[in-house]
């Protein structure tokens, strides 16, 4: 039987066991729920800082900032660092393309206890009266710089279809990173339609990220966008829809790779779970936006587990059909798991052992590497 949707506490914990099955040890607590009294822990404090460019956020007040936002305002330029105590920071933060090279640090050791959530959606009335946020506007986190990177931090969108019946707008971004050098380490990304925006600033330029140990939630085009993206050792989740009788709940990728790059997203060793009944799910289907209509998404899945939530029969479907999938750049590669059968071998594009070697980490990112610094 489908559970009800959870509340919004709820909704932030629900994965707390997931995200521990991808190595994500959970750190220590005080029992009685007192702030820690180190809450910055091995990465320094106000009155002993890594650097002069270390910032220190905590919403108890033992930081430089309460709010992740004020720390941004305060961190104009280049190669600031933020360090994040554990706490629940409810807001939204843009870090606009002037603050390059930054890097977001959540001190504990568990991703889960340092959280960064907001609940607008697409459909959500602006305060000031000019419409709706739109998809791209309901992010949480917008990262436009180049250089981010990110470790053991959770970016969450927690607006729920079941608080809203009737909305149509109902696309709620987690984090939106649009910068070129991207990097995300033993992150969470928690939402239900369009979790993780991974996108670019502008059609001509190309923004290359990497997803190293995260973990990603959702159920409509929960990973999308025009982004060169490397998900590796990641674990993306499909959920229950409370809302729907009879498959599919949705798509896991929506890719919008445009046509003049080479290299769209590439999912290496990883693998795809589902809380919902099996063959519920399609692996991808492709996003060709109106503003870009020579758009030719693509996706490659290699050495990754496929759970039976994925429809192995037919795995991939149209968003339209003037762009059937069988046109865009989908393919597969010695992925296991039932969900990874191969039934209906046209349903399913297979890469040759040396049309693989060309999606590697290595041919998509080129001279960075941000693998080699955290293995």
């Amino acid at each position: 039987m489908p559970r009800p949707a959870p509340s919004r506490r709820g909704f932030l914990l629900a994965t707390a066991g997931a995200g521990a099955a991808v190595g994500l040890a959970a750190g220590p607590a005080l029992a009685d729920g007192r702030p820690r009294p180190r809450p910055f822990g091995r990465h320094g404090s106000p009155s002993a800082r890594l650097t002069p460019k270390t910032l220190y956020v905590d919403p108890h007040g033992r930081g430089d900032f309460t709010s992740v936002r004020a720390a941004v305002a305060a961190a104009t330029g280049s190669g600031w660092t933020l360090v994040l105590a554990p706490g629940t920071y409810r807001e939204t933060v843009t870090l606009d393309a002037t603050r390059t090279e930054a890097t977001w640090i959540g001190a504990a050791e568990d991703p889960r206890e340092t959280v960064v959530v907001y609940d607008n959606a697409a459909g959500t009335p602006k305060p000031d009266g000019s419409g709706t946020y739109g998809t791209s506007g309901s992010a949480t986190v917008t990262v436009q710089a180049d250089g981010f990177t990110a470790h053991r931090i959770t970016f969450a969108n927690d607006w729920l279809r079941a608080d809203h019946p009737g909305w149509t707008g109902t696309q709620a971004v987690a984090i939106k990173v649009q910068g070129d050098r991207s990097a995300f380490h033993h992150c969470r990304f928690l939402g239900h339609q369009d979790t993780l925006l991974a996108d670019t600033r502008a059609l001509g330029h190309y923004a290359r990220q990497y997803y190293a140990h995260c973990y990603v939630e959702g159920d409509v085009d929960f990973v999308f966008g025009r982004a060169t993206a490397v998900y590796e050792h990641c674990h993306f989740r499909t959920l229950i829809r409370t809302d729907l009788a009879a498959a599919p709940y949705g798509f896991v990728f929506a890719p919008s790779t445009a046509g003049a790059n080479p290299r769209g997203y590439l999912v290496s060793r990883s693998r795809v779970s589902s809380e919902a009944p099996d063959g519920y799910y399609k692996l991808a289907r492709p996003w060709v936006p109106s503003s870009d209509p020579t758009a030719r998404p693509m996706l490659t899945v290699r050495e990754s587990h496929l759970g039976a939530g994925v429809d192995a029969a037919a795995p991939y479907a149209n968003m339209r059909d003037a762009h059937p999938w069988q046109e865009q750049r989908f393919r597969e590669y010695r992925n296991t798991g039932p969900g990874a059968a191969v039934t209906v071998p046209e349903n399913r594009p297979q890469l040759t052992r040396a049309e693989a070697a060309a999606h590697t980490r290595e041919a998509y990112l080129g001279d960075w590497r941000p693998y080699a610094r955290h293995r």
